[in-house]
């Protein structure tokens, strides 16, 4: 049975074989990152998040179900605890440059791909911050469904809701966002005529099943 035959077992065969983790890593390190950048946007804060999530991997790979959604989808949901522990850590710490304590140094080309990285995944950041007046189940669905584009599935999987909940919450979410695009249309510029970008990307579009 060769390697990929092997990997039909997803993360939990993965986690077994240093060879197989190598090739999942490798499979899934630039979609993790790029979640990562839509939250965060320092390079080093990026780094570290991105291999705490892979090491959250060794110890959840058994939770994985291949019926709930893609292996992406299942990371993304270690990637938001991790991310969402990041932030809490921060809010109480009394001195920010406690952060910088024990953190491993990038090399320059290292800090260069990641600040790529992070440019490129600015859009995603700004719409996210679109969201923030959302209720907070809402926003979490919006965010996973409009912005990392799973489907209504894999969100319900990632935050352990039904699908049905997932969809009105995404219903609710994107009428909310339309009546707020609407409302600041008028109050653009003069000439402009046209509501926040990052609002109406987020607002449109059809969900996947």
């Amino acid at each position: 049975m060769d390697g990929a035959e092997r990997l039909r077992g997803g993360p939990a065969a993965a986690v077994r074989d240093p060879r197989l983790f190598e090739e999942f890593y490798r499979r899934h390190v630039d979609a993790v990152m790029r979640f990562v950048a839509r939250r965060v946007d320092d390079p080093h804060t990026a780094a570290d998040l991105t291999a705490e999530i892979f090491l959250a991997v060794l110890d959840s790979a058994h939770s994985y179900r291949p019926r709930l959604g893609s292996e992406t989808a299942w990371l993304y949901g270690i990637a938001r605890n991790v991310v969402s522990s990041e932030r809490r850590r921060v809010a109480r710490e009394a001195e920010r440059d406690l952060r910088f304590s024990g953190r491993r140094l990038l090399e320059a080309d290292d800090i260069a791909r990641i600040e790529d990285r992070l440019d490129a995944e600015s859009p995603g950041r700004r719409a996210l911050a679109a969201l923030a007046g959302l209720p907070e189940g809402e926003q979490a669905v919006m965010e996973l469904i409009a912005v990392d584009q799973l489907t209504v599935t894999e969100a319900a999987a990632v935050l352990g809701i039904r699908q049905v909940t997932a969809r009105v919450r995404l219903h609710r979410a994107r009428k909310a966002l339309r009546e707020e695009a609407d409302v600041k249309a008028p109050e653009s510029p003069a000439g402009a005529g046209t509501p926040d970008p990052s609002l109406l990307h987020v607002a449109r579009g059809g969900a996947r099943a």
